[in-house]
C-alpha cells in the first residue's frame, strides 16, 4: 500500500514527466514548422544537440579538442565565418585570430600607412565579358560568383534558393555540367550554361552536341562555359548515382531514368587545342554570347601552347574567358585518389596561367576566373592580388544553404535537404529564407574584398596588384607575391 509520502513523490514524477513530456512536444512542434534550420526541421528536438555543441564547443575545445583551424576540408573558424555572414550576423570576433600566421602558406595583405578614407572609396567597376567578339556581350557585376552545381547532384529546393538569391545579390549562376532546369530560370538571375562531355542539355537523340538546342539556350543564359576539366577529377567524368536520377532530371540531361550517369573523361570531338578554338568560335557566332573554358591546370604545356595558338589565329578565336579550378576543388563525388593528388592547387596554378596570359598580350583579351576552396573574403582578395577577374565558388554557397560538411553528397542522405533527392529531407531546406543566406553571402563577401582593399590603400577591389599581399614561407618569413611570382615581361 502507498502511504502519504509514496503519494506526493508519485504525483511529483508523474507531473515532471509529463512537464517533460510537454517540452518534447513543443519542442517538436517548433522544429518542424520553423523555417531557419534544416537540421532541426528534419531531425526535430535531437538536433537541438548540434546547435548547442555548436554554440558551446569552442569552450570545450580549449581543453579536450583541437582547435577551430584543424578540420578538414574546411575548418570551424571557416565554416562559422560563412554562417554568420549568410545570416547577415557580421564577422566581428574577439580577443585575437585562432589563424595561425607563422603557417606556410598563410596570407598576409599589406596594409597601407594611410588608408582610403570613406569618401574617397568607389564601387567595384563591372567588367564586360565578350566586349568586341559577340553580339551580347556579358556585363558581370559581381567579384563572388556561383560555380557549377548540377541539378541532380543537388536538390530542387538548393537550385531554387542559389538563382534566387544570386539575382538579389546581382551574381551569376554556373548550371554545372547537367543542363539548365526550369529551377535555374526561377530566380532570373544572370545565368552560365556549362557544356560538359556528356553535352546533357544541349544534346540531340544521338548524345551529340545540338545547334538548334544551342541557339534556344542562347536566348536564356549569358555565356557558355565548355568544361574541359574540374579540379576534383581531372581526366574523369562527372558521375550522378542512378538514386539520384529521377525522370525530370533525366528529361534535362537527355538521359535514362534511374541508370548511373557518367559522362566522358574528355570531349569527343576536341581532340587538341585548335578544335578547341573552332568549337568556341563556333558556338559564340551561333549564339552570340561569350564563350570560354574551364580546367584544372597539371603544367604549363597547355596553357602557353594555347596562348601561343590564339597569338597565330587571332583574338576572335580565343576563349573570352577561362575558369581556373585548383586541385582543391570539387563539391560532387570524385575518386579520392584524383581528389588528393592530380591538378596543381589554385595558389600556384593561377598566378602561372595569368602570366602567361600577360606575357602573350591576351590578359585584356581573356577574362579570368579562379576556383578552387576560395570561401571567404581573403580568398578572393588573394586571387585578385594573383590576377582573377572574378571568383567562383560552389561550396561556400553550400554553406550558406545550411551545409554541415556532413560529407554524404554522394549518398543521396544530405541531412540538410542540399545534395539530396528524399523529399522528407529536401523539407529541411526553406527556399524563402535560404535564397536570403546565398544573397547576404554573396555581398558580404564583395563587401569585406572591398574592405581589404581599402585596408591597402586602394579606392576599389580591382586595384589590388601581387604587391598588395605577402606569402608566408617559414615561421616568421613571409615574400611578396610580386617577388615569389614576377609579372613577366610582354610580348609586342
Amino acid at each position: 500500500m502507498f502511504n502519504a509520502m509514496d503519494l506526493v513523490v508519485y504525483s511529483v514524477a508523474t507531473m515532471l514527466g509529463l512537464v517533460i513530456i510537454g517540452i518534447i512536444v513543443l519542442w517538436f512542434i517548433q522544429d518542424v514548422t520553423q523555417k531557419k534550420h534544416s537540421v532541426l526541421r528534419n531531425y526535430p528536438v535531437i538536433g537541438r544537440l548540434r546547435f548547442i555543441f555548436e554554440r558551446q564547443g569552442k569552450y570545450f575545445r580549449q581543453y579536450f579538442f583541437a582547435n577551430d583551424r584543424d578540420e578538414m576540408p574546411f575548418n570551424r573558424a571557416t565554416r562559422g565565418w560563412i554562417y554568420k555572414n549568410a545570416k547577415n550576423k557580421g564577422s566581428l570576433i574577439g580577443f585575437g585570430s585562432t589563424n595561425d600566421l607563422r603557417q606556410p602558406g598563410s596570407i598576409i595583405f599589406v596594409n597601407a600607412a594611410f588608408p582610403i578614407l570613406e569618401e574617397d572609396q568607389l564601387p567595384t567597376p563591372p567588367l564586360i565579358i565578350g566586349e568586341g567578339y559577340c553580339s551580347h556581350p556579358f556585363k558581370a557585376k559581381s567579384i563572388i560568383n556561383i560555380s557549377g552545381m548540377s541539378y541532380g547532384a543537388i536538390s530542387k529546393p538548393a537550385v531554387r534558393a542559389l538563382s534566387l538569391g544570386a539575382a538579389q545579390a546581382g551574381c551569376w549562376l554556373n548550371t554545372g555540367e547537367g543542363g539548365l532546369s526550369p529551377y535555374h530560370q526561377e530566380g532570373e538571375c544572370d545565368l552560365i550554361m556549362q557544356i560538359g562531355t556528356a553535352k546533357y542539355g544541349i544534346r540531340d537523340e544521338n548524345g551529340n552536341f545540338s545547334p538548334k538546342r544551342a541557339k534556344e539556350l542562347g536566348k536564356i543564359v549569358k555565356a557558355f562555359e565548355i568544361k574541359l576539366s574540374q579540379g576534383a577529377k581531372p581526366g574523369k567524368g562527372g558521375m550522378l548515382p542512378g538514386s539520384k536520377i529521377d525522370h525530370e532530371i533525366a528529361n534535362i540531361r537527355g538521359i535514362p531514368a534511374h541508370q548511373d550517369s557518367i559522362s566522358p573523361n574528355r570531349h569527343q570531338d576536341i581532340d587538341n587545342i585548335d578544335e578547341l578554338l573552332d568549337k568556341i568560335h563556333y558556338i559564340r557566332e551561333l549564339t552570340g554570347r561569350p564563350v570560354g573554358i574551364k580546367t584544372a591546370i597539371g603544367g604549363w604545356h597547355f596553357i602557353n601552347e594555347l596562348c601561343e595558338i590564339i597569338t597565330k589565329r587571332g583574338l576572335e578565336y580565343a576563349p573570352d574567358f577561362i575558369t581556373i579550378d585548383g586541385g582543391e576543388g570539387g563539391s560532387g563525388a570524385a575518386p579520392q585518389t584524383l581528389f588528393d593528388h592530380v591538378s596543381l592547387p589554385i595558389t600556384e596554378a593561377l598566378p602561372r596561367v595569368v602570366d602567361s596570359l600577360l606575357e602573350s598580350n591576351l590578359k585584356k583579351r581573356i577574362r579570368v576566373i579562379a576556383a578552387g576552396k576560395l570561401v571567404t573574403s581573403a580568398d578572393g582578395a588573394w586571387a585578385l592580388c594573383a590576377g582573377a577577374d572574378f571568383v567562383n565558388t560552389a561550396r561556400g554557397f553550400m554553406f550558406s544553404l545550411g551545409c554541415i560538411q556532413a560529407l554524404r553528397c554522394h549518398l543521396n542522405t544530405c541531412p540538410t535537404g542540399i545534395t539530396t533527392h528524399d523529399p522528407r529531407l529536401q523539407n529541411g531546406l526553406v527556399v524563402e529564407e535560404k535564397y536570403l543566406r546565398v544573397a547576404n553571402y554573396a555581398k558580404n563577401v564583395n563587401k569585406e574584398i572591398n574592405m581589404i582593399a581599402h585596408s591597402c590603400g586602394l579606392r576599389h577591389a580591382r586595384e589590388l596588384k601581387r604587391e598588395h599581399v605577402r606569402i608566408v614561407e617559414t615561421a616568421g618569413k613571409s615574400v611578396a607575391l610580386n617577388i615569389l611570382y614576377p609579372y613577366p615581361e610582354t610580348t609586342n
